[in-house]
């Protein structure tokens, strides 16, 4: 009864001390527990306030009221296991988003399989994680995907797919010191701009061009050739190596048009060609503009055959250009090949992405499959994911592919890179020849 009455006193006392003077009560007490004293300095004594004195404050000794209990701190949470950070990154939107799609599946069949075999780096089995970033073949998007992969911090980056998105990528993987294998980026300046951290495991535009160059004069039998390009760094490449390659040999320019990644009406410039006259037409871009390119030369009665690098060289553009095309008239080169025994290992994996996928490869799945493997071997050699520490393995390395042998030049470029030819006929692709 005694406890009750105090601590009923000591609430109606705080009560009071609150309500007189508009003043506040905060959390000191004195010892005693029934003198107050408010933020401002004053004591409640006596049913008023009045300063405190001393240095004490509000007689004798003030101590804090009591806090609440601490909450529990959280459990800590499991150990992530070691992991691997690959990223792929490719046009997963967009007109080329089968492209892209294409690639992203490579990469996505080369963790998977590695995955189950286990990878040991460290004495420690490593799970490989893969990243996957859409840059829409846009080279501002691009950048903008390679500083998010740099603050993700991944080990390692297979990709860009186009030129344009791949060689202002390089400089921020560079930065940072992130390896970069690119499986299908051919303009010469990729590897060129002295970055330790850049590769390809495909021939450049130097040797793709060129090789298209002197095709559409011995075997073409060029004789008036027309040039159209698309105004990025890959289409303005190509088409560039590929002049230069005709008028070295002797063979005759006649035109060059332009045109955009993104056009679908070429009437202006295919009419501007027809007058001159021209037996073979070059194509630099990539196939989802060539498809539609091909239809309207059709239109207007353009007799030419039609060559293109790379980028047009699909499984989709036939599809793309419908019976425009005509069985025959499109020679295109793909910046890789494998030739003899090494065709089996090819065509087991095309078998076993079209079992795991329900599709057909576009072009560069087999090129990006192999650059994952090829990352991860060097780690594995390097016995770190570190790319500091793995680097220096990666530019060193010789790995047999289902692309073939694989190694680097001082400058990041594969040796020996091949060229595989090919044309079209009832509406699917057909090999010419691989061309080293």
């Amino acid at each position: 009864m005694m406890k009750f009455t105090k601590v009923a006193m000591l609430v109606a006392t705080v009560a009071m001390a609150t309500a007189a003077g508009a003043q506040t009560v905060d959390n000191w007490r004195n010892s005693s527990g029934d003198v107050w004293k408010n933020s401002t300095g004053l004591c409640w004594r006596n049913s008023s306030w009045t300063p405190a004195t001393a240095a004490q404050g509000c007689d004798g000794a003030i101590v804090p009221k009591p806090a609440a209990p601490a909450a529990a701190p959280a459990p800590a949470p499991a150990p992530a296991p070691d992991v691997i950070k690959i990223a792929h990154v490719g046009p997963i939107s967009g007109a080329i988003a089968h492209l892209g799609k294409d690639n992203e599946n490579g990469a996505r069949l080369a963790v998977e399989e590695l995955n189950e075999k286990g990878v040991m780096i460290g004495g420690k089995k490593m799970k490989i994680e893969l990243v996957t970033e859409d840059d829409a073949a846009d080279p501002k998007q691009g950048t903008a995907v390679a500083q998010k992969l740099v603050d993700a911090k991944v080990h390692g980056v297979i990709g860009h797919l186009n030129s344009g998105t791949s060689i202002p990528a390089s400089s921020i993987y560079s930065a940072a010191g992130i390896p970069q294998i690119s499986p299908s980026a051919t303009n010469p300046k990729y590897t060129r701009q002295g970055f330790k951290t850049t590769f390809r495991v495909v021939a450049d535009d130097v040797h793709l061009g060129g090789t298209l160059g002197r095709y559409a004069l011995k075997d073409m039998k060029g004789k008036s050739i027309a040039v159209i390009d698309d105004r990025t760094a890959y289409g303005q490449g190509v088409a560039e190596e590929f002049k230069k390659a005709v008028e070295a040999a002797g063979g005759k320019i006649v035109g060059h048009e332009f045109t955009t990644d993104k056009a679908t009406d070429f009437t202006p410039i295919l009419t501007t060609l027809k007058g001159k006259k021209p037996d073979v037409l070059f194509f630099g871009g990539m196939d989802a503009v060539a498809g539609p390119m091909l239809k309207q030369v059709k239109q207007l009665g353009l007799k030419v055959k039609f060559a293109g690098g790379d980028g047009i060289c699909s499984s989709e553009l036939a599809k793309l250009a419908g019976d425009a095309m005509a069985d025959g008239q499109v020679v295109c080169a793909e910046a890789g090949g494998v030739e003899g025994e090494g065709k089996k290992d090819l065509e087991a994996f095309n078998a076993k992405f079209k079992a795991k996928f329900n599709a057909d490869v576009q072009v560069y799945a087999p090129y990006v499959y192999d650059a994952v493997n090829v990352m991860v071997a060097a780690m594995v050699k390097a016995d770190s994911q570190d790319p500091a520490k793995y680097l220096p393995e990666l530019a060193k390395i010789e790995h047999k592919g289902v692309t073939g042998t694989i190694a680097f030049d001082e400058k990041g470029d594969i040796k020996n890179g091949a060229l595989t030819l090919y044309t079209y006929k009832e509406g699917k692709r057909e090999q010419i020849a691989v061309i080293r």
